[in-house]
């Protein structure tokens, strides 16, 4: 199954301050999911960002805030995953009564959160795909383990590229000459 620009919703998980200096590979973990944000500001894919409890760990790092598209929302929670935060799940249900059934997942930390939030929305009947390039955690062993787990539960193991470039579809765009550069 291909993503498609207009059933997609990018969701955002947990990169916050305290947490992202602990994380493996922090720095270009974040720069892909900036390179997903830009992407889906141009295409116009609804994009939501959760925070896990902000009081102790932190609001969203700047980088992110920053490629945040005007219509982002910005969520706290403090259940690990995202489908057991009433107004997130709330949030990803009424997009997905629009169409958008189809949820891309980045953020921290792979085999908490991000593992947690994916199961919960497969669970709930969505098409989770967890981008493997913008996701992380404390160490890479634990990445590899939620791997695993996400890819034996259904859900999709997929890269930056291969989510921007399914978005995009075609080549002879103007989207496409716009985003082009983000991955040379």
């Amino acid at each position: 199954m291909l993503l498609s620009a207009q059933r997609s919703h990018l969701l955002v998980v947990d990169v916050q301050t305290r947490l992202m200096p602990a994380i493996h590979e922090a720095e270009a973990t974040l720069g892909n999911v900036n390179v997903l944000l830009q992407v889906a500001s141009r295409l116009g894919i609804p994009v939501t960002v959760t925070e896990q409890y902000p009081k102790g760990l932190g609001h969203t790092v700047e980088s992110v805030t920053e490629a945040l598209p005007v219509e982002a929302l910005v969520l706290p929670k403090t259940s690990f995953s995202s489908a057991g935060d009433p107004g997130i799940a709330g949030r990803v249900a009424e997009l997905r009564g629009e169409g958008r059934d189809q949820l891309v997942i980045c953020g921290a930390e792979a085999h908490i959160c991000v593992l947690q939030s994916a199961l919960g929305f497969k669970a709930a009947g969505l098409d989770v795909f967890v981008v493997a390039d913008a996701v992380s955690s404390r160490s890479p062993h634990s990445v590899a383990a939620a791997c695993a787990r996400l890819l034996h539960a259904g859900c999709h193991w997929v890269t930056t590229e291969m989510v921007a470039f399914e978005w995009m579809e075609r080549a002879a765009t103007e989207d496409f000459r716009a985003l082009a550069p983000l991955f040379k």
